[in-house]
């Protein structure tokens, strides 16, 4: 197979937000995409919907990719219509604290970490083994700038994300050699999201103050990164991190 047309994508946490975003645009560039989703039949069966509309090819499947036993039965399902997972792109968000570390217990933060990296852990595993049969594959997770430049309040998302960001430099050195490139996508703040909804205006207002580009992200900025990683063009580019975020951590 050459090019990406007729890939077969997975996109967790793809009922909404970046991850909806995702699956349509990587549906538009050719793949077919599996819509993965917790909670929301409707919003995941919309997400496929109007990829079908558009022409494109999509599934959707319920699994909670922190349970090996879900993923693997998802990975079997998929496997029988479309073969192995090409991209994997790992967007799933676990819940997490906001507060400041004098406030925080060790389950708050330890807990995040646990289930960050145990998605990103079991998702991997999950894919791995059609990746390297065909000596071809992407592994895309969605970081945040939270790894790098730290906001009060939110120190188990940024540690869990910087650990992440570890996670898959190791993963890109391992698994260059059999084809299989491996990134990260950190996004500043994004609107039109769940986590956006929480923000009070006077914060969003001071993030757009602190962006050269004078907006938040939008979801589709953050898949146009993740689409050129699913790519060809990127295709010797492994083990680095595109900020997503309008300039904003120039500062």
């Amino acid at each position: 197979m050459t090019g990406t047309t007729g890939r077969v994508a997975l996109v967790t946490g793809a009922s909404s937000g970046i991850g909806a975003a995702t699956a349509r645009l990587l549906a538009e560039r050719g793949m077919r995409v599996v819509v993965d989703y917790l909670h929301s039949d409707r919003a995941a069966a919309e997400v496929v919907a109007g990829i079908e509309a558009a022409g494109g090819v999509a599934m959707a499947f319920q699994a909670d990719v922190r349970d090996p036993e879900a993923v693997d039965t998802m990975l079997d399902q998929v496997g029988a219509a479309w073969g192995g997972v090409d991209v994997l792109v790992h967007n799933a968000l676990t819940p997490y604290a906001i507060k400041p570390f004098r406030e925080m217990t060790w389950d708050e933060l330890g807990g995040k970490l646990d289930s960050e990296l145990r998605t990103a852990f079991v998702v991997t595993k999950a894919v791995l083994p059609a990746m390297t049969a065909r000596g071809w594959g992407r592994l895309i997770y969605l970081g945040t700038g939270l790894a790098r430049q730290p906001r009060a309040g939110m120190i188990a998302l940024g540690t869990a994300k910087a650990a992440l960001a570890q996670f898959a430099r190791y993963l890109a050195q391992e698994l260059g050699p059999q084809g299989i490139t491996v990134n990260v996508v950190e996004p500043g703040p994004v609107a039109e999201t769940r986590i956006s909804q929480v923000l009070d205006d006077e914060l969003k207002d001071r993030q757009i103050a602190a962006t050269p580009l004078g907006r938040l992200a939008r979801p589709g900025d953050v898949a146009r990164a993740v689409a050129f990683y699913a790519g060809e063009d990127a295709a010797f580019m492994t083990g680095t991190t595109a900020a997503v975020n309008g300039g904003m951590s120039m500062y």
